[in-house]
């Protein structure tokens, strides 16, 4: 015999809701949310920096080519762009990922920089509390007093 029991679904609702909104309000997850939108900031920042001063300089010293045209073509383009017909290249873009793997060695340094730094303002390790032997100790000495 299977028992099927119905829900009460105002009060998944609400208590749902009620959760939610509790989730939401705790500092943690709006401390993330500004952590994310400033994130996605400094990525194009990062990334305007990488694409548009640092590889043209890489470029340079590895002898005046740019990475972003690096590709090995599989099949070539068909036709003239913007006529009937026309079909793109198919290649792999090796010099995009090149120019993205740099970029990420860039962004996982600033970020190393910027912790670095948030540290070094926060002061360094917090003071060591008393030890062990010494908590035991001024336990013993209350105890010894009553």
């Amino acid at each position: 015999m299977i028992l099927y029991i119905r829900p009460n679904f105002k009060t998944i609702k609400m208590g749902m809701l009620k959760e939610f909104k509790d989730f939401i309000l705790t500092g943690n997850v709006v401390d993330f949310a500004v952590a994310v939108i400033l994130a996605g900031a400094i990525g194009l920042v990062i990334n305007g920096f990488v694409t548009d001063i640092m590889m043209p300089i890489i470029g340079q010293f590895a002898g005046g080519m740019d990475f972003a045209d690096m590709q090995y073509v599989l099949s070539p383009a068909v036709g003239i762009e913007g006529e009937e017909g026309f079909q793109p290249a198919n290649a792999i873009r090796y010099g995009a990922w090149i120019n993205n793997i740099i970029n990420l060695v860039i962004v996982g340094f600033v970020l190393f920089m910027m912790v670095r730094a948030y540290n070094k303002t926060r002061g360094g390790a917090p003071e060591a509390g008393p030890s062990e032997a010494d908590l035991l100790a001024e336990i013993r000495d209350l105890l010894q007093k009553k």
